[in-house]
């Protein structure tokens, strides 16, 4: 007798949490080419706030230039020797990088099955790898999905204290176009976010 494999059934509104997760995920992972600005113009949004930042992303990766989206990813992350801005929980939550923040991240991630890429350089507590991390935690990526008080309590823990004030400094930086946009996305979806946990027991 076979076993049928259990297939996990994902509700709609939790396969676009999770698609908006690792969109931001790819998107502050690295410049994004013709292809993903293409598929970003295409995005429309309705009349809520977090709609009308969508299609204010959309107008503006419509004009924009893989080559402009690479140097203003450069100026904002990377930089002569560091970005303006500096995409780490450690750093917005202490003021200094490679602190406890990581430390409690890596022990979270240790629990949850969660586990570095092996060709990855840079620390775990990044707004790219935690958006990533979320994504993967409400589809299963990282084995079976990950319950919605489990889901509150690592995002409470590693993204509610700091990534809607990184996502709102990204929109004030300067330099900031493309990026602007995102940092829009990203403080409006983690309002959202942040609303819904907080009415979850």
């Amino acid at each position: 007798m076979m076993l049928a494999q259990e297939q996990v059934q994902i509700e709609e509104e939790d396969r676009l949490r999770a698609d908006l997760y690792n969109y931001l995920g790819v998107m502050l992972a690295g410049p994004p080419d013709e292809l993903l600005l293409t598929q970003t113009a295409g995005l429309t949004g309705d009349a809520s706030p977090l709609g009308q930042a969508i299609g204010g992303l959309a107008r503006v990766a419509g004009v924009t230039k893989p080559k402009s989206a690479r140097s203003e990813f450069n100026a904002l992350f990377i930089g002569l020797g560091r970005g303006e801005l500096l995409p780490y929980a450690s750093y917005y939550m202490t003021g200094f990088l490679n602190e406890k923040p990581l430390a409690n991240l890596r022990a979270d991630m240790a629990a949850l099955g969660i586990t570095r890429a092996e060709n990855t350089f840079e620390p775990e507590d990044n707004i790219a790898s935690l958006m990533e991390m979320m994504g993967g935690m409400i589809v299963g990526r990282f084995g079976s999905s990950v319950s919605l008080a489990r889901q509150k309590e690592f995002f409470n823990k590693h993204i509610g204290p700091w990534a809607t004030h990184f996502f709102t400094d990204m929109q004030a930086a300067k330099g900031s176009v493309l990026y602007a946009s995102v940092g829009a996305v990203g403080a409006e979806f983690l309002k959202i976010e942040q609303e819904a946990f907080r009415m979850t027991s």
